[in-house]
């Protein structure tokens, strides 16, 4: 656009808020380091709550049972928490809740939505039979409801901004200053 305030009008928001372009890549990189603590504290879920689960492990395997399959399933764990925290990053200033609340919520919304894919897995996996059986379970659920809120919680503190600059507002209005000449 050739109009400097149509240019400027494109890039704002319809509530007139300059969009913050490293929004989604905060996110991102939030994500990821998210999914890498969901990673470290894996082995613990599965002591405390006694179930085989390991997404890195139904998502690797997905595409090799050879010995890669941990690295291949960290990798695409990696890139999901990725492409979540920047959709999560752009979304979550919009929730109408206390921004601590925002984290957890949208990580049991997306446990409890994508929950009913595990009977679609534990069909169609290509290694279902080394995979361990959690549908229709409550042993199988509690771990991945305590993984998303503790993933989207360390996303929703690792995606902010370091030092959040304040909306300084209108301001006050400059003196008219008129000619005497």
């Amino acid at each position: 656009l050739l109009c400097p305030r149509l240019r400027k009008w494109r890039y704002r928001r319809w509530t007139g808020m300059p969009i913050d372009r490293t929004r989604p890549f905060r996110g991102a990189l939030g994500g990821a380091v998210a999914c890498g603590i969901w990673a470290a504290q894996r082995p613990l879920a599965k002591w405390v709550f006694g179930v085989e689960l390991d997404d890195v492990e139904l998502l690797g395997k997905a595409f090799t049972r050879g010995p890669a399959w941990r690295t291949i399933g960290l990798a695409i764990h990696l890139e999901n928490g990725a492409l979540f925290g920047a959709v999560y990053a752009n979304l979550a200033p919009s929730v109408p809740l206390p921004s601590w609340a925002v984290g957890p919520l949208a990580g049991l919304v997306e446990n409890f939505a994508t929950w009913p894919l595990m009977a679609v897995s534990e069909r169609i996996h290509p290694a279902r039979h080394q995979l361990p059986t959690v549908r229709g379970t409550a042993r199988g659920v509690a771990p991945a409801t305590w993984r998303h809120p503790v993933f989207a919680t360390a996303l929703d503190q690792l995606g902010r901004p370091p030092n959040p600059r304040p909306n300084p507002g209108p301001g006050p209005s400059a003196p008219r200053i008129q000619s005497t000449g």
